[in-house]
């Protein structure tokens, strides 16, 4: 056996482990997932094959409609905000001194239980005795919002957990990225006179736009998948303004008892997800610098 077949062979051993698990808890469930989509099964008879019914009833489903649309406007608030945040968090950061700490502070949430901050936030966003509507009439004699239970707020109130909740995660990747970036881009420029306005428009902007692609990517593939909050905080309500797609698939599977149909929504947010994610990809091409 020749030296380039044997490292080979060593190569494939050590990643064994890691694609029989990749395997067993992704490949194999996905396909399964594909496959009960063009069932009916209520979890214990037997399945019947019905071809693409449970995708067109889907479409047609109000239910359905309402948690994508109420997905999507989820999403337009929290990943436009949350990369801005983290960018701005970052920059600020990046030259301060105990910036470890910092870190550290603004990434405790991130690897903090979903569910444990959903129960705080519930009690801060209380409109007759959080602390938001308390401090909001005590400091400025405003009379807080109902933010849980008003159909206009209760999207934009998880959105902004959200965003506190990730803002850690994207910072951390930006203050990666702008350790990647050279000084002498920022010299050069204040030889030239720039601004500092100028200097993070012109320079930190376009060489952070890889990390900005990459976390774009990864919070909209979030997003699209939120489901503790809304579950956890407001049960889908007020009249289902915070039923979410994975909501909708956990109603379907786990109350409803129709597993095809669920799967075939979670076939459908695979389909959203991936579309969205290959159109970024493509877009990438004209705003995403590797230069530098």
């Amino acid at each position: 056996m020749n030296k380039r077949v044997s490292e080979g062979i060593w190569g494939y051993a050590f990643i064994l482990p890691q694609l029989t698990g990749l395997l067993i808890f992704a490949f194999i469930p996905l396909v399964s997932a594909f496959v009960l989509s063009l069932m009916k099964w209520d979890g214990f008879g037997k399945k019947q094959f019905i071809g693409l019914d449970n995708f067109v009833t889907q479409f047609h489903n109000p239910d359905f409609k309402l948690a994508l649309f109420n997905t999507a406007w989820y999403t337009l608030l929290v990943v436009p905000t949350g990369i801005v945040l983290a960018i701005l968090v970052a920059v600020a950061l990046n030259k301060v001194r105990g910036k470890v700490v910092y870190r550290l502070f603004y990434y405790m949430p991130v690897v903090t239980s979903s569910i444990a901050v959903s129960i705080v936030w519930l009690w801060l966003l209380n409109s007759e005795f959080g602390i938001i509507n308390v401090y909001l009439k005590q400091w400025f004699g405003i009379v807080g919002p109902e933010w849980l239970t008003n159909r206009k707020l209760v999207i934009p109130s998880i959105a902004m957990l959200s965003v506190w909740w990730g803002l850690g995660g994207n910072m951390v990747l930006f203050l990666a990225g702008l350790q990647g970036i050279s000084s002498s881009y920022y010299e050069a420029a204040q030889i030239d006179g720039a601004s500092r306005f100028r200097q993070f428009w012109h320079i930190t902007l376009p060489l952070l736009s890889p990390t900005t692609f990459f976390a774009t990517i990864m919070s909209i593939i979030g997003s699209f998948q939120v489901f503790d909050q809304s579950f956890v905080m407001t049960g889908g309500g007020p009249a289902k303004a915070s039923y979410t797609i994975v909501y909708h698939i956990y109603q379907l599977a786990f109350v409803e008892f129709t597993f095809g149909k669920s799967a075939a929504a979670a076939v459908i947010l695979f389909g959203i997800i991936l579309t969205l994610t290959l159109l970024q990809m493509y877009m990438s091409k004209r705003w995403v610098h590797y230069g530098g």
